[in-house]
């Protein structure tokens, strides 16, 4: 009797055979703290990926109860006055470093580097809130881009993201054969990735753009159309970046950032090809009274505005962290759950019929 249930083979088996043909098996929940992923992830850190560099925190997983932490708050306060104190007196505002001191951002300093003539001193903050929260910076893990371009780009296609940040998701795609173009508004953040994109592979550099992501139409060639767009979009608030003007996290009302932000996503998608996919990684993420945003609902609704659809939907185990140690204090204090995981949007625009033709049916593995 038990052999004729077992219809479907050994389990292991099974997920080891989907691990050898698509690296991870390809279902609707990715668990990141598996013993497979975490090897591949150390892999990935071997060559030295650093996307905390030029930047002071990262929200790639922060959790859902940061807007109504006390102790956050208090640093997000602190943040704020030190970005007041590097306003020029004329309000202008200026690198998160002083470079000519060859400062990193936490007090230590960092050796100056010549790169194809020119000289770069790349930023280190140290994150003061993931401190207090008992954990370091986190970084956009390299395993989920493998998997998403694997998995959604055709061979040699050129990715957009708008939304650029560190460093990890430009390496990432130029490493395995891609073409990377990355939107960032910050100057120092786009030094910082630069420096490390040199140091990693310094004959095929991804390519960032200093700008708006507002304008992302104006500042790529217009006449070049993408493969895949893939990013992972500021949650509105929570982590304020800088105070730069166009920096989607400074917007005082949700209904502000939204606005912008689905200018982007239009935009975005006028670049992309016919018969293509795009992602982006988000969360849901609270008001100041605790209720959900609906961050996620109002993604979808403006990819589809846009001309493309919700074709899959993907959740991201990440690791608990110190959260055991945190939970207990937000669940008796407002029952709110520990989050452990992340969204991941999978969109299509065009005929779903072209999808065989169009993808390639082996997934290449490095």
């Amino acid at each position: 009797m038990a052999d004729k249930l077992n219809i479907f083979g050994n389990p292991d088996t099974v997920k080891a055979t989907l691990q050898g043909k698509f690296i991870v098996p390809p279902f609707s929940v990715l668990d990141a703290r598996q013993g497979y992923w975490q090897r591949r992830k150390r892999k990935w850190l071997e060559l030295g990926l650093q996307s905390e560099l030029g930047r002071e925190d990262s929200i790639t997983y922060a959790d859902d109860d940061v807007m109504n932490d006390p102790q956050l708050n208090y640093y997000r306060k602190k943040d704020k006055e030190k970005r007041q104190d590097k306003l020029s007196p004329g309000g202008s505002p200026r690198p998160a470093c002083d470079y000519s001191n060859r400062e990193r951002g936490d007090g230590r300093r960092r050796p100056i580097k010549k790169i194809d003539g020119l000289t770069f001193r790349a930023t280190g903050f140290m994150a003061e809130a993931m401190a207090a929260r008992g954990g370091g910076t986190s970084i956009f893990d390299p395993v989920l881009c493998e998997l998403m371009y694997k998995w959604f780009c055709p061979d040699a296609g050129k990715i957009l993201d708008p939304f650029a940040g560190g460093s990890v998701r430009g390496i990432a795609a130029n490493l395995l054969g891609y073409n990377y173009t990355g939107i960032e508004l910050r100057e120092e953040q786009i030094v910082a990735n630069v420096e490390q994109g040199h140091g990693i592979l310094p004959d095929n550099m991804p390519e960032w753009i200093c700008g708006n992501s507002r304008d992302v139409c104006g500042l790529v060639d217009n006449t070049k159309h993408f493969d895949f767009i893939f990013s992972c979009p500021p949650y509105y608030d929570l982590e304020v970046y800088s105070d730069l003007k166009g920096e989607l996290s400074n917007y005082k009302s949700y209904k502000s950032f939204l606005h912008h932000y689905k200018i982007i996503i239009t935009q975005c998608m006028s670049l992309l090809k016919e018969d293509r996919f795009a992602c982006f990684v988000v969360s849901n993420i609270r008001d100041k009274k605790g209720f959900y945003l609906n961050f996620c609902s109002d993604t979808i609704a403006a990819f589809q505005k846009a001309g493309a659809y919700l074709y899959n939907e993907i959740i991201l185990v990440t690791a608990i962290g110190s959260l055991p140690i945190r939970v207990g204090r937000q669940f008796m204090n407002g029952r709110k759950i520990g989050k452990t995981h992340q969204n991941i949007l999978v969109f299509y625009k065009g005929d779903p019929k072209n999808i065989k033709k169009e993808f390639p049916q082996e997934i290449r593995k490095e």
